[in-house]
């Protein structure tokens, strides 16, 4: 595992050419070791103990204090969908158009098509199947009865397609990916996917170096303990576990981050009625619990 100034030096190399993204990945991960992470290791618990302090920020304890992180980096895979889709975004704004016979070769190549079925009479889709009735289907915008329902093309479909993208016939998600994920699509998301696929193809070693070191950059600025506080067990456990931290108007209890104090330093009325809402909500639990709904 690379220590605090050894992904500063690969960061650097990296962003001046000295060194291949291959390279550098290699050296970035290679002899990892299963379930180790960065603070087991003997650069951080020295750099660790040249910072924290000698008792909590928030609530003033000495026991078993800790570098409360605010700050927590993303994994690799997370930057490189992010860039794909600006670069996905640019490409599409650049290349609006596929060519209409290129998307139909990629749809049928690449999709099982399922038609929705549609009323003979008015083209309405969706028409309601009857069980015990005869004819077997009921229009429900004409009240046309019948027993076969159509279907549209998949070159009529695309041609609606190119004539008004937003038209309710090619709404529909019936084109499944014959990949193993089986996804449902719409034609405007196989074209988005289509465009998506051929900026990441154009852009991909620039794609990936950008994650790279986007990645580098926020576990150098993780490992700098540059957004950290000491916080003992009990505050750092509240904040990780529960997003919870310490009431600052009575720095006794534990409120949720997204409350200015916790429920007992809300006035009277407010504190009742939060109160009977917390109640009402453990009652419901219990119900749901009895009734086996839960």
């Amino acid at each position: 595992m690379l220590t605090y100034n050894e992904f500063i030096e690969l960061r650097n190399k990296l962003a001046k050419n000295e060194i291949s993204l291959e390279l550098a990945k290699a050296q970035c991960w290679n002899g990892l070791e299963e379930g180790k992470r960065s603070w087991h290791t003997k650069d951080w618990k020295d750099r660790r103990s040249e910072i924290i302090k000698d008792k909590c920020e928030i609530c003033g304890s000495k026991e078993t204090l800790t570098l409360q992180h605010s700050f927590h980096p993303k994994k690799y895979s997370e930057y490189t969908k992010d860039l794909t889709r600006a670069y996905a975004k640019d490409y599409i704004e650049t290349n609006p158009d596929i060519d209409k016979s290129e998307l139909t070769t990629h749809i049928l190549e690449k999709y099982e098509y399922v038609p929705t079925p549609l009323c003979p009479n008015c083209m309405s889709r969706n028409p309601n199947k009857r069980l015990r009735k005869s004819p077997q289907y009921l229009c429900t915008e004409c009240r046309h009865e019948f027993d076969l329902t159509v279907y549209r093309s998949v070159d009529e479909l695309i041609s609606a397609f190119y004539e008004n993208e937003k038209a309710t016939e090619v709404r529909d998600k019936c084109f499944v990916s014959k990949d193993k994920w089986k996804n449902k699509h719409n034609i405007s998301n196989i074209r988005y996917w289509l465009q998506r696929e051929r900026a990441k193809n154009r852009d991909a070693e620039t794609i990936e170096k950008e994650a790279f070191l986007l990645y580098l950059n926020d576990n150098i600025r993780y490992l700098s303990f540059e957004d950290t506080i000491t916080a003992c067990k009990k505050c750092a456990s509240y904040f990780d576990l529960y997003n919870m931290e310490l009431c600052p108007k009575c720095n006794k209890n534990y409120k949720s981050i997204q409350f200015p104090t916790c429920i007992q330093c809300l006035p009277e009325d407010k504190r009742k009625a939060v109160i009977d809402k917390i109640e009402f909500g453990k009652e419901m639990r219990d119900m749901h619990k009895r009734l086996g709904i839960d």
